[in-house]
């Protein structure tokens, strides 16, 4: 089914996708999409709402057409994303419904986030608050605690990878150049992810990366939510790798910025991997740790307005209040304890928006790609255009 004209169905003006399904005795059964508006695009994919006419669920569909993985590294990446994305369940992550293909195109069904992201979000705002920037921090970390736990780097952290549910619920979604480490230790030497966010070891591929490099992308996303841009932007990629290999950044001072907040920023932007905070030592630094409280989630009038004076000053520390030792009180409870170390079930996954932000990307051997990609396991006949996904471990086989 072509996804710009997918077809209709009867009388309607609605585009229809089909899911078919065998069954042990040969028989298929048939399971309906209706096809709803555009909700972004990439390189190689375009992502839709769409209704289950079962059960009127409402999901996000990525579309991938089969024509753009005749290449073995295309397919390899698709195949790496699906199978880590696939193994997920976490309330920060983006979740994983289903994947199914037609003869045209592969579809992955992912949980629809009706905020849009926080890129969305700061083009309305221009700035946000520091009690949003430590409420959203907050998911963040939870979420790249999950995915540490489980050796999972995702590797292009930045705001238009961050959605907003309706409940404005932080969701960390694309894991197009996620890998998945094999042992305490390893490091991958891809030179990949979004120039804006990239760390610096990335940029020098020689002595390989790890977990550090999205703690990095974690400190430029804390900077320009709070001053409005990232700190290494330039019009030119190549002045900007420049000014990321230099470690070249600066506070304006018309922006307002607590010193707790300078402090955490200039402490994770360190150009040694080793020397950056790790997880929980963010959790505990004064800017997120700061003796008052965080809420769990924010109102959703904050997606186009700032939080009001009274509403911030509920969370402020209150006269001589003790100093938290562990991490900020929240609200609400978040996510059942334990979860986070879960062991994930692929059958039972929950679904999600994955980005569709389009930016410029580092290629290995100046290729415009966003990972080299090796072995992977999903059967791509193209005689008969048939994609079968055994999803037995594998990883991203690295330069």
């Amino acid at each position: 089914m072509d996804p710009n004209n997918p077809g209709t169905e009867g009388g309607d003006n609605v585009a229809i996708i089909e899911e078919r399904i065998s069954k042990v005795n040969g028989d298929f059964a048939v399971k309906k999409y209706a096809k709803g508006k555009l909700l972004g695009k990439g390189g190689f994919a375009k992502c839709f709402e769409v209704t289950n006419l079962e059960n009127k669920r409402i999901l996000a569909a990525k579309i991938i057409t089969k024509a753009s993985l005749t290449k073995s590294r295309a397919r390899q990446k698709l195949i790496s994303e699906i199978k880590i994305h696939k193994s997920l369940r976490h309330t920060n992550i983006v979740g994983f419904e289903h994947v199914f293909e037609d003869q045209e195109n592969v579809y992955i069904l992912l949980e629809i986030c009706t905020n849009q992201t926080l890129n969305e979000l700061l083009k309305r705002r221009k700035r946000l608050t520091e009690l949003e920037v430590q409420c959203y921090t907050v998911q963040i970390v939870d979420a790249l605690k999950y995915l540490h736990n489980n050796r999972v780097i995702h590797r292009d952290l930045k705001l238009g990878n961050l959605f907003l549910s309706d409940k404005m619920e932080v969701k960390v979604g694309d894991l197009g150049l996620a890998t998945k480490l094999e042992f305490d230790g390893e490091k991958k030497r891809t030179i990949c992810g979004t120039p804006n966010y990239i760390a610096p070891e990335i940029l020098d591929g020689k002595v390989g990366h790890s977990y550090e490099v999205d703690v990095w992308s974690l400190g430029v996303i804390i900077y320009t939510m709070l001053v409005g841009k990232p700190p290494f932007e330039t019009p030119d990629v190549k002045t900007t790798y420049k000014k990321i290999r230099m470690n070249s950044y600066s506070f304006p001072e018309h922006v307002p910025l607590s010193d707790a907040a300078k402090s955490l920023i200039t402490k994770i932007l360190n150009l040694d991997p080793s020397r950056r905070p790790t997880l929980d030592e963010i959790m505990d630094h004064p800017f997120i740790n700061h003796g008052g409280t965080i809420p769990k989630l924010l109102p959703v009038s904050t997606i186009a307005c700032p939080p009001s004076a009274s509403y911030i000053k509920q969370f402020l520390p209150q006269g001589n209040t003790v100093k938290i030792t562990v991490q900020p009180q929240r609200l609400i409870d978040t996510a059942p304890q334990g979860q986070q170390n879960a062991v994930k079930n692929p059958q039972n996954q929950r679904t999600n928006l994955v980005s569709t932000e389009k930016a410029p990307v580092v290629g290995v051997n100046g290729n415009d790609t966003k990972e080299a990609v090796g072995t992977g396991t999903m059967q791509f006949n193209m005689t008969n255009g048939s994609m079968k996904d055994s999803l037995r471990p594998t990883t991203v086989q690295q330069k």
